[in-house]
């Protein structure tokens, strides 16, 4: 008989020695099963990146190569354990998660799954304990230790966390970081991982009680539940660091804060220590209030423009690329906020919760009058909320929300994509703070996964979703309560939330956000090597892509002169640039994993790991669609609005089918009369194809084109495990940008005779 459980220390301990089960054994950094790569099977995979490395054209701009001593290699920059506390408590096995996944496992996955090339570690600061820390540390060096020549290694293990700040308040609000190092050893890397403040710090969300209750009914991960509150203990039992003092006179076994990015680049000054600081998710609406824009980072205070150099335009979380000009609040002339109409197929959260209480209003037979007026307050209700708005309707389902929040005609949209914090944003602004000296931002694009399961590079194939995305949810019913609580029965009025004591964690629509999941992109080098220091390089010179997955192959170049100028660069120019795009792409998955793998993990961990499937390409490539250019013209005067400067796409040209690539080239006529900085990428983009919530809500539409019914890709058991979600979509590349800078010809004479 189950005995009775009581919320006590004392019940837990019984029960602990009961079950024979350590309560707080922690989480420690685990052990890399697989060695080096074979020779053989490196020199493979080299020879397949390097196949078409000297694809060129000859036009009437005449014979342009590409740089035969550079390899593209492919890596993941942001990649989580269960050192993360989300990550914990997401791998729970009741919410459908596969237990805890430590760096080892990190280690072993980018090595043998998904093949990578190079990949980071980036667990939240706000959970890394120094302990954690030591044991992340170390592990990143165990992983580099068997990777072979350090010349020629198998996989480029990087160092890293992230800072993952978040404010309800727009104006404080600055969003995720990730930190990476180019070194690992102790006396060359921090001491301690920088976190950003919490209100409060993380603790268990599930009582002793219940954490016994969880072990008794699933008894074969017992462990995993009799952990949790030792896990949580760690976190809320490291003292704060002292504000104010220099961080290297610090202790180390302290949390260390920095509550805004001026105060982290200040702390990575002192350190003084080599490395790269990455924005991401930067448009995804669960974390960013609805009116948050990138302004107030773009100065010389909060943008160091030495170390923020990258920014991720695509991840598990969604596309941060592309710029719309609606929004999802508005502010009057006072300043206040309000809920904006439905505009350009785009229909705001807000004003979808005043159409949820006018038809349940109208539903029970009140007046029109009347309904208008609790969809008024219902609007007013949901906008004071901010991202917890759904909460304001009692017995909200994700149904009822139709298509709210999307960005109906964007690449796989983030959930309530935030425009004014989009990449494309970020580039066509400027901070006239020193109106002779403008500033900038001049980001290098990315991709990564920000897997959340110790699984770095991810998107190699459309396949396993509960494995390869964030999905989260019970996997039977027995279990509901614990992810879904009691909703409240449903009511024709909205109410008032009371945000006050309430974590901004626990508020967010995390059922929704289970249809928006991807699997994850990559960032792709054009390095000198396979080194350390070559993909440093090549990170650092900007000479970097991003893809949705696909190892697509790109190269962007200015063509001025005689000279080849790469994607990532910066120049001046008093004539009109010309440009070439190629791409190729990437090669068509065979099933399951090549024999190496088997070998090198076992079949048993293979399975447990990779889930039974590995990067494993066949001979076929996928075909380039199209290739489409964007323009970008950064304001000239802080009253320029950006509407008119984000051209996307600006051109674009379809290819021929070849499997062997794409090339054109192009010229911007108007450069020399525009007379101002231009900002060129390019998107080389494959024929559609099947990829997890491509289609994410699965909306159906009315003959006007409009969302009149959704059908949700759950995290639970509502979605069975085996369906992917699957829908067409056009797998991408986004190459870093090319500045140029419109300078008269005898300016640039002028700077020849100081060079």
């Amino acid at each position: 008989m189950q005995p009775k459980l009581r919320n006590s220390a004392l019940t837990a301990l019984l029960l602990c020695a009961g079950l024979a089960v350590g309560c707080s054994k922690p989480q420690d950094r685990g052990v890399i099963v697989g060695g080096t790569i074979p020779a053989i099977q490196l020199s493979d995979k080299l020879t397949r990146q390097g196949s078409v490395a000297t694809l060129h054209t000859e036009t009437d701009s005449g014979k342009h190569q590409h740089n035969i001593n550079q390899q593209i290699v492919f890596g993941d920059l942001h990649v989580h354990t269960t050192f993360s506390s989300d990550a914990f408590i997401m791998s729970m096995p009741v919410m459908g998660g596969s237990g805890l996944k430590s760096p080892a496992d990190a280690c072993d996955f980018a090595r043998y799954c998904s093949n990578l090339d190079f990949w980071s570690i980036n667990d939240h600061a706000e959970s890394i304990t120094p302990r954690l820390w030591q044991e992340t540390r170390q592990s990143i060096r165990e992983c580099n230790a068997v990777s072979g020549d350090s010349e020629n290694p198998d996989l480029v293990s990087f160092l890293g966390w992230e800072w993952s700040q978040v404010s309800t308040d727009p104006t404080k609000h600055y969003g995720h970081k990730n930190i990476i190092f180019l070194d690992t050893a102790d006396e060359l890397v921090p001491s301690r991982a920088i976190a950003a403040p919490r209100a409060k710090l993380a603790k268990a969300p599930l009582g002793i009680a219940a954490q016994m209750m969880l072990a008794l009914t699933d008894f074969e991960n017992r462990a995993f539940y009799l952990g949790i509150q030792g896990y949580y203990d760690e976190i809320e039992n490291t003292p704060l660091c002292e504000q104010g003092i220099n961080t290297r006179e610090l202790p180390a076994d302290c949390l260390e804060l920095a509550a805004d990015p001026r105060a982290l680049f200040t702390k990575l000054d002192e350190w003084g220590f080599d490395s790269i600081v990455i924005p991401h998710g930067t448009s995804w609406g669960m974390n960013t209030p609805a009116t948050t824009t990138l302004d107030k980072q773009l100065n010389r205070q909060q943008h160091d423009p030495k170390r923020q150099i990258l920014f991720e335009v695509y991840s598990g979380h969604g596309n941060s690329e592309e710029y719309r000009d609606w929004r999802a609040l508005k502010k009057d002339g006072n300043g206040e906020l309000y809920c904006p109409a439905p505009s350009d197929n785009y229909l705001p959260c807000c004003w979808r919760a005043g159409e949820i209480i006018a038809e349940r209003c109208s539903a029970e037979g009140v007046d029109t009058t009347a309904c208008e007026l609790r969809a008024a307050t219902a609007r007013k209700n949901f906008v004071d909320a901010g991202i917890s708005g759904h909460l304001t309707i009692p017995g909200q389902q994700v149904t009822d929300w139709l298509n709210c929040g999307n960005c109906p005609d964007c690449f796989l949209t983030p959930m309530d994509h935030r425009p004014g914090t989009s990449a494309q944003y970020a580039l066509s602004i400027t901070d006239f703070e020193k109106p002779q000296e403008p500033f900038n931002f001049r980001f290098g694009f990315i991709g990564s996964s920000d897997n959340h399961r110790a699984m770095a590079g991810t998107g190699y194939k459309q396949i396993q979703r509960k494995r390869t995305t964030e999905a989260f949810g019970p996997p039977s019913k027995r279990f509901e309560k614990v992810s879904q609580g009691d909703p409240l029965d449903p009511a024709p009025y909205s109410i008032p939330l009371d945000l006050d004591g309430v974590g901004l964690i626990n508020m967010r629509n995390m059922e929704r956000q289970n249809s928006f999941w991807l699997s994850g992109g990559l960032v792709a080098v054009h390095s000198e090597g396979r080194s350390r220091n070559a993909i440093w390089d090549g990170l650092k010179r900007k000479q970097v892509y991003g893809t949705s997955g696909d190892r697509i192959l790109l190269w962007f170049d200015l063509l001025q002169g005689k000279q080849q100028l790469p994607m990532g660069s910066e120049t001046d120019s008093a004539v009109s640039p010309r440009f070439r795009v190629s791409a190729v792409g990437a090669f068509k998955q065979n099933p399951g994993c090549p024999a190496h793998a088997l070998n090198g993990l076992g079949e048993k961990r293979l399975q447990w790991l990779c889930g039974g499937e590995c990067y494993n390409p066949s001979n076929e490539r996928h075909v380039i669609d199209r290739i489409e250019v964007i323009r970008i013209r950064p304001q000239v005067a802080s009253n320029e609005s950006v509407n008119q400067l984000i051209e996307d796409p600006w051109r674009t040209f379809d290819c021929s089918g070849d499997p062997m690539g794409c090339s054109i080239e192009f010229e911007d006529e108007n450069f020399v009369d525009d007379r101002r900085e231009s900002i060129y990428y390019a998107r080389a983009i494959q024929k559609a194809t099947p990829m997890i919530n491509a289609d994410n809500l699965r909306c159906e539409y009315s003959e006007q084109g409009e969302c009149i019914a959704v059908n949700p890709c759950y995290g639970d058991y509502r979605t069975p495990a085996s369906e992917d979600c699957l829908a067409p979509a056009e797998q991408r590349a986004w190459s870093s940008p090319i500045f140029i800078r419109f300078a008269p010809t005898n300016i640039l004479k002028k700077q020849a005779l100081f060079q």
